[in-house]
Order: structure tokens, then C-alpha cells, then sequence
């Protein structure tokens, strides 16, 4: 996969790297770079994978320390906050031209789907925390992924929900109504399906966790993306991926119908 650079987010990957390279050059521990900047120990490996943003004067302590005379803080000038974690941007590069987008979520509304307000309060609940800046540039950046729906050619796009995606209050009852009511109107749309998955089923296709799938442009080959605590990555060869593509077919078969899922869904807004 050829991943180009893509402004900040690129910045972000290679100063990460950069970092890592004159630390180990160094020998200096992440523990002792934390110690010494006021971070954590996962904050700086966050930073050497390019997920987070060096803050403060990290940069200004780092770089005379690891010996690195100047080139961390040349490296550092190229940064932004492009609201999207540099390991997404593979990812993003994807669903931009995909011909199909199939998404299985267990736990939360789909950033695809999300109102401003639940995007807000998805980011404020990061762990560690985001900074101010950081939440309203990746609140940016989410909204602006949802031009998906309208671009040209138009692509197929379906979401299989877990009922409890639907019924976490995330950011309080007042913000989770307003969001299934914009789910509601996104399933209006011609090219978009939503089935909602409920929580009394036997059997389940789906228990090894959430999913995105996407068709490439022409339908000519397919990906599947999946992302977790320990790390993201994207399967692209068989039999991998028609296991998956399986896998969501059954998902979509043991959920509600499109029209059944729209009236739970109104009705869950309903009884917040």
C-alpha cells in the first residue's frame, strides 16, 4: 500500500521516528525522556509512534539531550494539528475513494455518523487527555469525514450496530438523542444502510470485536481494517478477508431489517 505524505500527519510519523532514532542513539530510556520533560512513559512512546503531538517544551529539553543539535526542533516546525492520529491516515486514504464502506461497531455510534456534540465528548473522554486544541481539530476533522456520503461516484455504505452502540449515554441523554436522530436522517439516504444488532441473540457473528471493511475503487479488490488497545492494522490478503466479508454478511443477516432498526432507533431517542 503506497501511503503519501499528507501534511501534519506525515510530520507527525517522521518525527516520531526522528525522536526514536537519537534516543536510542543516545541510550536514554523513554522513561528517562518522560522523567525529564514531565511526561509519562506512553505519552513519549505515543509521540515516537507520531499518535501524539509534543506539547510544551518537550521538544526544547528533548533535543539537546538526545544530542539530536537541532534537527528535532527543525522537524518539530512542521507539525499541525491536522486532528487525525498519524496511524489513522492510512486508513483515511482508503475510505476517501472507496466504492464501499461496511462498518460492524459494538461499543459506540460510528465517527461516520456522529454529531458534533458526541464527537466533543468522545474525544474529552480520552485517555490520557487530549489538549483543547487537539479536541476541536480532531472534532474538525471527524465532521469533515462525513463528505464521504455525498462525494462522486457515490459509494455503497452500511453499518451493522450493537443496540448497546445506540443506548451508551456518552456526553449525556440529551446528546445521545440528538445523535440517533441524525442516524435516523443518515439512514434516509439512498446509498446508506443501517441494521441494528440486538442484545438477545443466541448466536453471534461478531465476538471478536468491531470491524471496517472496505471496497476499493471499481470494486477490483477489498480491505479489512481493525483497530484495538494493542494496535491497528489492515488484512488485505486471502483468506483473510473473505472471512471477514463472511463474517459481516452473517452480521447483517442475524440484525434487525433496515426498517425494523429505524423504528428501534427512533424509539430509543424517544424514551431518553
Amino acid at each position: 500500500m503506497n501511503i503519501g505524505n499528507n501534511g501534519g500527519l506525515g510530520a507527525a510519523k517522521a518525527f516520531g521516528r526522528l525522536l526514536r532514532f537519537y534516543r536510542e542513539r543516545a541510550k536514554v530510556s523513554q522513561q528517562a525522556l518522560a522523567d525529564r520533560t514531565g511526561y509519562s512513559k506512553s505519552q513519549v512512546a505515543m509521540i515516537e509512534r507520531g499518535e501524539r503531538r509534543p506539547r510544551g517544551n518537550f521538544v526544547e529539553i528533548a533535543d539537546p539531550m538526545l544530542g539530536a543539535q537541532g534537527a528535532l526542533l527543525e522537524v518539530a516546525q512542521e507539525l499541525t494539528a491536522s486532528g487525525v492520529a498519524a496511524w489513522f491516515e492510512d486508513y483515511l486514504e482508503e475510505e476517501a475513494k472507496a466504492a464501499g464502506i461496511h462498518k460492524y461497531e459494538t461499543h459506540l455510534i460510528p465517527g461516520l455518523l456522529q454529531t458534533e456534540e458526541y464527537a466533543r465528548a468522545v474525544f474529552e473522554s480520552a485517555v490520557p487527555a487530549l489538549e483543547d486544541d487537539e479536541i476541536a481539530a480532531s472534532i474538525t476533522a471527524r465532521i469533515a469525514r462525513q463528505d464521504v456520503f455525498f462525494r462522486k461516484p457515490t459509494p455503497l455504505v452500511t453499518f451493522v450496530l450493537e443496540k448497546a452502540a445506540l443506548t451508551k449515554q456518552i456526553g449525556g441523554p440529551d446528546v445521545l438523542r440528538k445523535n440517533l436522530l441524525y442516524v435516523r436522517e443518515r439512514a434516509g439516504l439512498r446509498n446508506v444502510t443501517i441494521q441494528v444488532m440486538l442484545e438477545n441473540r443466541w448466536t453471534h457473528a461478531g465476538l471478536n470485536g468491531s470491524f471496517t471493511l472496505l471496497e476499493t475503487e471499481e470494486r477490483r479488490s477489498q480491505l479489512v481494517y481493525v483497530e484495538g488497545q494493542g494496535g491497528r492494522y489492515f488484512l488485505s490478503e486471502q483468506p483473510d478477508v473473505g472471512d471477514v466479508f463472511a463474517r459481516y454478511s452473517a452480521l447483517r443477516a442475524q440484525a434487525l431489517a433496515p426498517e425494523d432498526s429505524v423504528r428501534l432507533i427512533e424509539q430509543v431517542a424517544r424514551e431518553l
